[in-house]
């Protein structure tokens, strides 16, 4: 516990405000509120999360886990997802670190191990004990917030480090699945990647699984059983978290932001969107000004 103290007291040292804090070390952000927060949709990119205080509920593919400062979290792949805190207050206010993959590293952590992929039915968002070899990396990462010129140098090799402890931890082998190329799950993320760069577009299942390597009913079947959606509702929910991130950040109003991420109907985008946040958009983005944990994400 005493690293987890540690981490905490980092974090909340170089959090500027409430919300979501991206840093000066490449894929690392930094997360603090001191309120709850109502769920709310949001996208993991695949990553490491890991709580120093306070506790976090997330809907992901129809299950419900919990995280906190006693479990970390782990997301494979990038997904639409619902998540509230469930654990915060001005005293001790929610603090989290969020370290993304770089699958470059991965994949030459893969090469250098030139083990065996092993095969494996773990989930592609799962939950596990604190690691406290784990956190004292993690907080070594924050602390080079302390000293910005040594963030080049030594941010890799921490971040190597981490990626290393996670491929030899519980999760190893979904990680190495999702390195191997040619492996279910590391077309379904070559497909994942398709999909978020052309949200905002019509497309095409037979192109995007061509870019995947796959058949489009391998394609259909595979990304259901990862993700739990399909790869079209996947999609609709990225417009529709950027739809609402124009709104409630950049001021636009519900149509401008409808036809901005591919909506040609506005009454289709009205309806697509109460169904996912829970009320129409304008009554949606009004809440969310007078709830501000409610921007929360992760």
């Amino acid at each position: 516990m005493e690293k987890i103290a540690e981490l905490a007291q980092v974090i909340e040292r170089h959090v500027a405000g409430t919300g979501f804090c991206a840093t000066a070390i490449p894929r690392l952000s930094l997360i603090h509120t001191d309120h709850l927060s109502i769920p709310t949709p949001v996208v993991y990119d695949a990553g490491l999360c890991l709580i120093a205080q306070g506790a976090n509920r997330v809907l992901i593919g129809g299950r419900s886990v919990v995280y906190d400062a006693a479990n970390y979290l782990l997301v494979s792949v990038d997904l639409p997802a619902v998540c509230n805190i469930i654990e915060a207050s001005p005293d001790k206010p929610y603090l989290c670190c969020k370290i993304d993959f770089d699958p470059t590293i991965l994949a030459d952590l893969m090469v250098a191990e030139a083990g065996e992929v092993p095969r494996t039915d773990l989930p592609v968002v799962e939950v596990y004990p604190s690691d406290s070899d784990l956190i004292d990396a993690a907080c070594r990462l924050v602390r080079l917030l302390d000293r910005p010129e040594t963030i080049g140098a030594l941010a890799p090799l921490i971040e190597r480090e981490i990626l290393y402890r996670l491929l030899t931890g519980p999760h190893g082998p979904m990680l190495r699945r999702l390195a191997t190329v040619g492996s279910h799950l590391n077309q379904v993320n070559r497909a994942i990647t398709v999909i978020r760069r052309r949200f905002d577009s019509q497309i095409r299942i037979d192109e995007v699984a061509a870019e995947a390597g796959m058949s489009p009913s391998s394609l259909h079947a595979h990304f259901k059983a990862i993700t739990g959606m399909t790869p079209l509702e996947y999609q609709k929910q990225l417009r529709l978290q950027e739809a609402r991130r124009l709104m409630l950040v950049g001021g636009a109003t519900a149509g401008t932001a409808g036809f901005a991420v591919g909506y040609e109907s506005p009454s289709q985008f009205s309806r697509e969107y109460r169904r996912l946040f829970g009320a129409p958009p304008r009554q949606d983005i009004e809440r969310l000004h007078t709830e501000p944990a409610a921007v929360m994400a992760l």
